[in-house]
C-alpha cells in the first residue's frame, strides 16, 4: 500500500545551524512531506523549537546536556549524540514516523546525523550535506547507503550557492521518501559472494550455475567496505548461503592494507548459521596506494602496479600461514554446513603459473595453516585448478548448492 503522507527526519545542530535548517524544512514541507526536526546541538540555544530536543538526544545517548555544557569535551560531546541520534532515529523508524533522514554540517554534524543514518535499515533514504563529502568518508558512510552530497561552501547561512544546494537536498530526499521499488518478478533465497577483479571469471561462472537454480545472488566488492558490508546484510538475516570465494580482505587485515574489512571478516554465516562456501581468494595480494605510498617496510618485497593509485602486495608465507589460520577460525565458528575449497594451482590471476604473483611455497602454507587448524568434521576440496579455472567455479557452486540443501533438511528434520 502506498504511504500517503511521509516524515523526513532534519538531524543537526540548531544553535549554529538554525536559519539553514528552517529554510530547508519550509522546502520540504512545501512539497507535502511532513518533517521532523532533531536538535543535536549542545551549546548555545536553538534558533527554533524542534520536536525532539537536544537534552532528550543527549539522555538517550547515557549523557547530560548541562553536564556535556560544563566540561567542553567537544570528543565527548559528539559520542554521546551520536548514540543518542542513533537510538532515536531508530526508535522513530520502529514507530513509523521516519521515512526518510536528511542531515547538514560540517566534521561535527556530519558525524552526529552519520550515525543516526547507520542506526536505520537498508534502502531507506538517507542524505547528508556535508563540508567533508568529498573527502576520506569511510568512518562516516561505514557499511550504510548513506548519500554523501557536498556543500561546496560551508553550511553557514543561505546565500547564492548554498541555497541550490539546499534545494538540491531538499527535492532530492522528497523524490527518495516518495519513490516506490518496482516490484520483482519473483523473490528467490539470496546468495552473498565475494569477488575482487582478480577472481571476477570464477565468480561470475559460479553466480551462472547458482542462479540456474532459482537463487538470486549478491555480488560484494571485496575492497574492505564491500566485504563488511556482505557481513553486515548476511547479520541481518537476508541470505540463505555464502558464496565467500574472496578473503582478500584478511590479506589487508594481516599486512595494513587498504582494503581491510577488520578482524571479524569470514565470521558472519558462521555466526548467523548460514551454509558457506570459503576459499582463499585473493589472499596473495594486499591492497595499497600509489607506488610511492607504500610502506618503507615492503619496498623491497614483490609488488605490481594495479593502476597509478593501487599496487599490490605478494604476500609471503608467513603472512599467509596467518591468513590460513584466520580461515580455520572462521569456518571452526560455524554452526551451519560450511565447507573449504583450495585451488592448488593459484588464488588469482596474477597468481597462476608463470603469472607475476605465482609462489606456490606461500599458497601451501595458507593451505597447510587452514588444514592443521580446521575442525575434523568440515570438508577441505583440494583441487588442482587456478581459482579462476571453470572447474573450480563449479565446485564451489556445486557445494554451495549442496550445503544449502543439506541445511534445508536439517532445519526441516527439527520442525
Amino acid at each position: 500500500m502506498t504511504k500517503t503522507r511521509h516524515t523526513v527526519v532534519l538531524a543537526g545542530a540548531l544553535d549554529t545551524k538554525a536559519a539553514e535548517f528552517a529554510w530547508v524544512k519550509a522546502l520540504i514541507e512545501k512539497q507535502g512531506v511532513r518533517t521532523l526536526v532533531v536538535d543535536v546541538g549542545v551549546l548555545g540555544e536553538p534558533g527554533f523549537t524542534p520536536d525532539v530536543s537536544r537534552e532528550a538526544v543527549a539522555s538517550a545517548g547515557g549523557g547530560d546536556l548541562d553536564s556535556l555544557r560544563r566540561v567542553r569535551r567537544r570528543g565527548e560531546a559528539l559520542d554521546v549524540m551520536s548514540r543518542g541520534l542513533a537510538i532515536i532515529a531508530r526508535r522513530l523508524y520502529d514507530e513509523g514516523e521516519l521515512d526518510g533522514i536528511l542531515g547538514m554540517g560540517g566534521s561535527g554534524g556530519t558525524t552526529v546525523a552519520s550515525a543516526g543514518m547507520r542506526a536505520l535499515p537498508l534502502g531507506l533514504p538517507k542524505l547528508m550535506v556535508s563540508t567533508i563529502a568529498s573527502g576520506d568518508v569511510r568512518a562516516i558512510v561505514g557499511h550504510a547507503d548513506i548519500v554523501m552530497l557536498p556543500s561546496i561552501v560551508d553550511v553557514a547561512g543561505v546565500n547564492r550557492i548554498s541555497a541550490k544546494i539546499y534545494a538540491n537536498a531538499a527535492a532530492a530526499i522528497v523524490g527518495m521518501v516518495r519513490g516506490e521499488t518496482p516490484p520483482i518478478a519473483e523473490a528467490r533465497p539470496l546468495v552473498a559472494a565475494s569477488m575482487f577483479g582478480n577472481t571476477t571469471p570464477c565468480v561470475d561462472h559460479a553466480r551462472r550455475l547458482i542462479e540456474e537454480q532459482e537463487f538470486e545472488v549478491l555480488v560484494f566488492h571485496a575492497t574492505g567496505i564491500g566485504g563488511g558490508t556482505m557481513e553486515r546484510i548476511i547479520s541481518e538475516g537476508y541470505i540463505a548461503g555464502c558464496l565467500d570465494v574472496t578473503t582478500t580482505e584478511l590479506a589487508d587485515e594481516v599486512c595494513g592494507g587498504g582494503a581491510s574489512a577488520g578482524p571479524d571478516r569470514c565470521l558472519a554465516a558462521s555466526r548467523a548459521g548460514v551454509p558457506a562456501v570459503i576459499a582463499p581468494g585473493c589472499v596473495d595480494m594486499a591492497n595499497f596506494g600509489a607506488l610511492e605510498s607504500l610502506p618503507e617496510k615492503y619496498r623491497g618485497r614483490k609488488l605490481y602496479q594495479w593502476a597509478p593509485t593501487a599496487t599490490l602486495l605478494r604476500t609471503n608465507i608467513e603472512e599467509n600461514q596467518r591468513i590460513g589460520e584466520m580461515i580455520a577460525a572462521a569456518a571452526n565458528a560455524a554452526t551451519a554446513p560450511v565447507s573449504i575449497l583450495l585451488p592448488l594451482r593459484g588464488l588469482s590471476m596474477l597468481d597462476s603459473a608463470g603469472g607475476e604473483f605465482w609462489d606456490p611455497a606461500a599458497d601451501a602454507a595458507c593451505f597447510d595453516a587452514i588444514k592443521g587448524n580446521l575442525r575434523q568434521d568440515i570438508p577441505v576440496i583440494e583441487l588442482a585448478h587456478n581459482i579462476n579455472d571453470p572447474p573450480f567455479a563449479e565446485a564451489a557452486a556445486g557445494a554451495l548448492l549442496g550445503l544449502m540443501r543439506l541445511s534445508e533438511g536439517s532445519a526441516a528434520a527439527k520442525l
